[in-house]
């Protein structure tokens, strides 16, 4: 199984994309209304910016998650011991940003906040009326004006040959949000897991975007959108010698929002961050 590129601007695309998250958890768009050159200014600023240590007088504050976050405190993923090669950086337009990367990067979320909530959109209007009725409230009204989505500009570092034993770019994880919107990196490397645990390569041809489904939306829809496993795998070849970065956008309703009889927005976060160590 491959997974499909679909045509944002074509005939009968919403469908198609909600059908392909449905299957895989997973779509991936082309021919879409993000700007590839923003995109590509803002990976070469960034790595600029990693390549320094200016990054260190931005070091996240626990308490309101915004900021540097270095690979010494990286993320271990749910279910595994060894921490992610990797080091971010949290973007919240409310958020610590650097002063010369603001523009570019502020103007990015903006845009693809406005994409995704129009992804929410189709979402809502191809879900079958039983999984409907399970939404407390419409898919696009639960992030308006949403102060709690996320952007976060990952950084892969060359492999140095010294990694610990068994540790990856990004142990295989489910998000934790409704949907991730990410523009294709600069390199390859991310894989999804099908529902016979095999794992396939997701289209990164540059100006593609992929978006997938993240454990929120699972949980609102009662399970009918699957938050599939995915991770990021090591390069190999000539290519350990590459950087690798990637901007993910983690929507996130606004805390009150009730997801389920059992979850409102703000305790299902709150209960995934503690299991990942974070807070």
């Amino acid at each position: 199984m491959i997974l499909e590129t679909i045509d944002y601007r074509a005939t009968g695309s919403a469908e198609k994309f909600v059908k392909s998250l449905r299957d895989t958890g997973f779509g991936v768009l082309s021919n879409h209304p993000i700007d590839k050159q923003l995109v590509e200014d803002i990976y070469t600023e960034w790595q600029a910016f990693f390549n320094t240590d200016e990054k260190r007088q931005f070091l996240f504050k626990p308490e309101t998650q915004d900021g540097f976050f270095p690979a010494e405190i990286s993320e271990t993923a749910k279910g595994h011991t060894v921490k992610d090669i990797k080091e971010y950086y949290h973007i919240y337009p409310w958020g610590r940003i650097p002063e010369q990367l603001k523009a570019n990067i502020l103007k990015y979320y903006d845009h693809a906040n406005s994409l995704a909530a129009e992804l929410l959109e189709w979402v809502e209007l191809y879900s079958p009326t039983e999984v409907k009725d399970k939404f407390s409230i419409a898919l696009p009204k639960m992030i308006e004006d949403s102060q709690k989505t996320l952007l976060r500009v990952l950084h892969y570092p060359p492999m140095s040959g010294n990694e610990e034993a068994g540790a990856i770019r990004a142990a295989a994880h489910e998000d934790i949000n409704l949907l991730t919107v990410l523009p294709a990196a600069n390199e390859p490397g991310l894989q999804v897991q099908l529902k016979d645990n095999s794992w396939i390569d997701v289209p990164s041809d540059f100006g593609n975007i992929i978006i997938n489904i993240g454990d929120m939306l699972q949980e609102a829809s009662g399970g009918y959108f699957p938050s599939t496993s995915h991770r990021v795998i090591n390069p190999e070849g000539s290519d350990v010698t590459k950087a690798r970065v990637s901007l993910p956008l983690f929507l996130h309703p606004n805390p009150e929002v009730k997801l389920s009889e059992n979850y409102t927005a703000d305790s299902y976060l709150m209960e995934r961050l503690r299991e990942l160590g974070v807070i």
